[in-house]
């Protein structure tokens, strides 16, 4: 018997509360359901040793965000367009998104902050828009027409949604009693930000090093589940 079996037949519903909420969504946060989430951490080897064994997968995990990283899908006839995936196709929204990476890091090191803080980054709208518009120009001085601060705004309209709906961002509403302008709107960087590595993203393909953050090429949408 194999310890995870074991530990199945010891703690049954807490073994499956985990393995379904890992199964759930991309990611599964500590603030999700701490007391789960410890488990995980607690039994860690077990875990990642039954989704290898047994799938072929790989339990990624730190001290605030798990998730599975599936690298091959099975079924052939389950295309990329089938498949409910956190993917740009634009490359204007492709570079927001490392981008937005990128400011994450910067932030990081200005502020001397690590995974294991319990309180995550959280930014003004208005940096991010500056950075990413300076960015740009930066990359693309030949193109500065088509990089207006407006033109940003519109790169980012569909692009904000996209990381709140897949829990990269999460938006700090105001007080009901305060009205805040949209470049005063506050976002928290949420724990899976931490599992990109703008540097790792930006490689050219075929590339194999990776960094230690990021153990794992990118995969869109980590669930197992399309």
């Amino acid at each position: 018997m194999s310890s995870f079996d074991d530990l199945l037949q010891k703690q049954k519903p807490r073994v499956q509360a985990v393995l379904n909420i890992l199964l759930e969504s991309p990611y599964f946060y500590k603030t999700d359901h701490e007391e789960h989430f410890l488990f995980l951490r607690r039994y860690q080897r077990d875990f990642a040793t039954f989704f290898e064994d047994t799938f072929g997968w790989q339990l990624v995990l730190d001290p605030k965000c798990a998730r599975l990283y599936k690298e091959t899908w099975y079924n052939d006839r389950i295309t990329p367009s089938n498949r409910d995936l956190f993917n740009f196709t634009k490359r204007d929204e492709c570079l927001a998104f490392m981008l937005l990476l990128e400011f994450f890091e910067k932030k990081l090191e200005e502020e001397s902050a690590s995974v294991e803080e319990p309180d995550n980054l959280r930014f003004r709208f208005g940096d991010l828009l500056l950075f990413e518009r300076e960015r740009l120009l930066e990359l693309f001085p030949d193109q500065a027409d088509g990089y207006s601060e407006e033109d940003v705004r519109r790169i980012m309209r569909p692009v904000m949604p996209q990381l709140e709906k897949y829990r990269f961002l999460l938006k700090i509403d105001p007080p009901d009693d305060e009205a805040v302008e949209p470049d005063d709107t506050i976002y928290e960087c949420l724990p899976a930000l931490w599992h990109y590595s703008v540097q790792r993203i930006s490689r050219p393909i075929g590339e194999n090093p990776l960094d230690e953050r990021h153990p794992s090429p990118v995969d869109p949408h980590p669930n197992p589940n399309p």
